[in-house]
């Protein structure tokens, strides 16, 4: 066997093995809300080299990648006989993406893919493309995987880039074996950023939907909504209220979607989503947070004005600059939280709290009054509450004076 291809071999395996033995880091100081980590939990590096090259020295004694990997981004989350699961989009160099399964002992590090990818059915009207999978325990059993399934606009046979996005939905009860059931039906357009929430509700399944009239731009539609449907075996809304609607000037003006399914607690129900605005750069994606009524699940209680998580530093660059994405949280038996967001449509990242302090954050900040004098209002209201306590503070020697 040549040797250059035996020191490429080894330098290959060695290589990997190290980034997967990195430890993270948390970042601090934090906001008090949340703590970024230093490192990408995943990334295009960490998918296995049996993956993306030929290791037959007969067939490719240069060892070259056969099939790179662009991206591994947008995961949804779950914990699973005590592990953190990632259900990441892996994206091809092809521009393909496929589901696969990477796996840490603690949540913020040593990720390894499962042996294979998801090997995903079809239906009767093949899938184009397939990504963003929410990962829903349901409380009937199974766990059910909704994602955005692409195929061609028929309707335009001359324009390449037309599309038309659904919400494709299966379900596993080990994560590897998949079944797949139709598409969901809806009456609203075209369908991306569908979750299932976690529990029946009077004995029907809720789905927290995003309609829009085509493949990117939500037209008329857009909104988080909420419908009900008797069963996901043969899922149909037939009628959609948007619970969390586009705002003018907002970072929702152009387009929000729930992220991963809501997270119980004692006070309601946390949701973490997506919001864009338009920016002299193009669009900017960043999430925000809000909690709804435990017996209804659908009516907000909280809204925090502005964003809890957006792109900074090296999160901007990347396939789409500017995003932050969430589809997957997971809530460990400690009540921490492990926020999974995708940044800039490249890689995986991982932002850590607690439901203590998040239901701090979205109980307690103040809303988005919708205009600069409220918002100076809302500042200077800040600032006089805190005068007092600043004055106290210099008296008392812990700051100085």
């Amino acid at each position: 066997m040549d040797a250059i291809y035996i020191e490429r071999l080894q330098t290959l395996f060695r290589e990997q093995e190290a980034l997967f033995n990195r430890a993270n880091e948390p970042i601090r100081p934090d906001n008090g809300i949340f703590t970024r980590w230093k490192h990408p939990v995943v990334t295009a590096r960490h998918v296995p080299i049996s993956w993306r090259y030929d290791l037959d020295p007969h067939s490719n004694p240069r060892l070259m990648e056969r099939m790179g990997i662009n991206a591994t981004f947008n995961a949804g989350a779950i914990q699973w006989e005590g592990k953190y699961l990632v259900m990441l989009r892996v994206e091809g160099n092809d521009r393909k993406s496929f589901f696969a399964v990477a796996e840490s002992p603690n949540g913020v590090d040593q990720f390894r893919f499962w042996p294979y990818p998801v090997t995903m059915p079809e239906t009767a009207d093949p899938d184009t493309n397939v990504y963003d999978m929410r990962l829903t325990a349901h409380e009937d059993g199974w766990v059910y995987g909704l994602f955005c399934t692409e195929r061609k606009d028929l309707s335009r046979p001359h324009d390449s880039t037309a599309a038309v996005a659904n919400c494709g939905i299966a379900r596993t009860r080990d994560l590897v074996h998949w079944e797949r059931l139709p598409d969901l039906v809806s009456y609203s357009g075209q369908q991306r950023n569908v979750v299932l929430h976690p529990e029946f509700i009077d004995g029907q399944y809720g789905l927290y939907t995003r309609p829009q009239d085509g493949f990117i731009e939500v037209g008329s539609g857009g909104g988080i909504g909420w419908g009900l449907t008797e069963s996901m075996e043969q899922a149909r809304v037939d009628q959609e209220e948007i619970i969390d609607a586009k705002v003018y000037h907002t970072i929702k003006e152009v387009k929000n979607g729930q992220g991963p399914p809501p997270i119980k607690t004692a006070e309601g129900w946390l949701h973490l989503a997506h919001g864009v605005r338009n920016t002299a750069a193009g669009l900017r994606y960043t999430l925000y947070l809000f909690l709804t009524a435990l017996d209804e699940p659908w009516r907000i209680t909280h809204r925090p004005g502005g964003y809890l998580i957006a792109p900074q530093g090296a999160e901007r660059t990347g396939d789409v600059s500017n995003v932050t994405f969430s589809n997957g949280w997971i809530r460990n038996d400690h009540d921490e939280i492990f926020i999974y967001y995708g940044s800039s449509d490249t890689r995986l990242h991982v932002a850590t709290t607690d439901v203590d302090r998040l239901l701090d954050y979205v109980k307690n900040s103040p809303v988005d009054e919708l205009n600069s004098a409220a918002s100076v209002k809302q500042r200077v209201a800040l600032i006089q509450h805190n005068e007092s306590i600043l004055n106290k503070l210099s008296a008392d020697g812990i700051l100085p004076a």
